[in-house]
């Protein structure tokens, strides 16, 4: 539309050269002079108001804003124009614009002063942000109503911690004494039942306490306590616990400390779990030969423990979703190593917290090689 159908003969050239310029513009365009009279508007202010553009002409630019702020805003337009100054899209205090048929509706205002022979004009870019606003209402509505699940998740998990872990720690306890014969002697056969309720509860109770720790952990109530950690002695802890497991199957489990001062700041539960969780799947996932465990400092001091093992090893494409929470490689239903891929998951999302790498290395038939490097002292 050509300026000249845009604009009043009398308005001063320069606002007159903005007329093609305006129509073009994305958002409702209007110009006010320090009176607040408008002075200049385009198709889109017509469009968005419900005015037309000669009825605008006629009116001060409070016509476009709700009766209940109309007050306040004469006075800050006065005090706008006595220190004018360009304001961003978006800045400001929340406002709302009025149509013609009296509906309110949210906007964005931008604010550019510029000079003219006949003082200055401001030239303003309104925004209908209608759908904005309701996005952020949906989303808002739908953070409160996962704030609600969560809350939900925590307080199950608060209650199944206790109501499962009760009777399998109970279970656990009470097969071990049968096993260690205190009641009675036992058959062969009576022995070998008995430890496998013992082994399936104590897998069980593993899965709920790596269950509950990733619940923790992603919910971001993690309890970590950093202290100075002589990495050897949690190391020799883990290899303790783990080597009669490695020994029945023949396995040799060895520990190589190759610095002498491994002290670093960390949390002792978590990197303690994080090593079970990788020498106990390399016991798992191996048939024969060995698990080794080594530990040193790096060049630029931090330390490395590296857990090495002769097992079946991992493919180069499969080795990103070993971390991935539930993950199983071999998802057939004969798959010869149980567990729901929590562990590697639950270690790498430990590491995390302490600051600390994980990767891994491997190859097919060969083995592989978990390291887990920690920030020095």
């Amino acid at each position: 539309m050509p300026s000249s159908n845009v604009v009043k003969a009398n308005l001063p050239g320069v606002v007159r050269q903005f007329g093609d310029l305006l129509e073009s513009a994305p958002d409702a365009m209007v110009i006010v002079d320090g009176s607040g009279k408008i002075v200049l508007v385009n198709a889109q202010t017509e469009r968005l108001f419900g005015y037309t553009r000669e009825e605008l002409l006629t009116h001060t630019v409070e016509t476009l804003i709700p009766q209940r702020y109309r007050d306040r805003h004469i006075g800050h337009r006065g005090g706008y124009f006595e220190a004018p100054r360009t304001r961003g899209m978006g800045t400001g205090l929340e406002l709302y614009g009025l149509r013609k048929d009296g509906s309110e509706f949210p906007v964005e205002i931008s604010l550019s002063p510029f000079q003219t022979d006949h003082g200055t004009l401001v030239s303003s870019a309104i925004r209908d942000i209608t759908e904005r606003k309701q996005f952020e209402k949906a989303l808002h509505e739908k953070n409160v109503e996962l704030e609600k699940v969560n809350r939900a998740k925590d307080s199950f998990l608060a209650a199944m911690s206790h109501e499962l872990r009760s009777p399998l720690n109970a279970i656990i306890g009470f097969t071990g004494t049968l096993l260690m014969r205190l009641p009675g002697p036992l058959t062969e056969e009576q022995a070998k039942q008995l430890e496998i309720v013992q082994s399936s509860a104590r897998h069980l109770l593993s899965l709920i306490n790596d269950m509950l720790d990733v619940a923790r952990i992603e919910s971001g109530k993690a309890d970590l306590h950093f202290e100075a950690v002589e990495v050897g002695t949690v190391i020799d802890t883990v290899a303790t616990a783990l080597r009669p497991s490695a020994e029945s199957k023949r396995l040799r489990l060895k520990a190589e400390i190759t610095s002498d001062d491994l002290t670093l700041m960390t949390d002792r539960r978590a990197l303690r779990q994080i090593l079970n969780n990788l020498v106990g799947n390399a016991v798992k996932y191996t048939e024969k030969g060995s698990v080794h465990i080594r530990a040193w400092r790096k060049e630029n001091g931090s330390i490395a423990i590296a857990v090495t093992d002769t097992g079946i090893g991992i493919k180069s494409e499969d080795r990103e979703r070993l971390f991935e929470a539930f993950e199983q490689l071999d998802r057939s239903t004969t798959r010869r190593f149980e567990g729901v891929g929590l562990g590697l998951h639950l270690s790498r999302k430990l590491a995390s917290l302490i600051r600390a790498e994980l990767t891994v290395e491997s190859e097919v038939g060969k083995g592989s090689t978990f390291t887990l490097t920690l920030p020095g002292k």
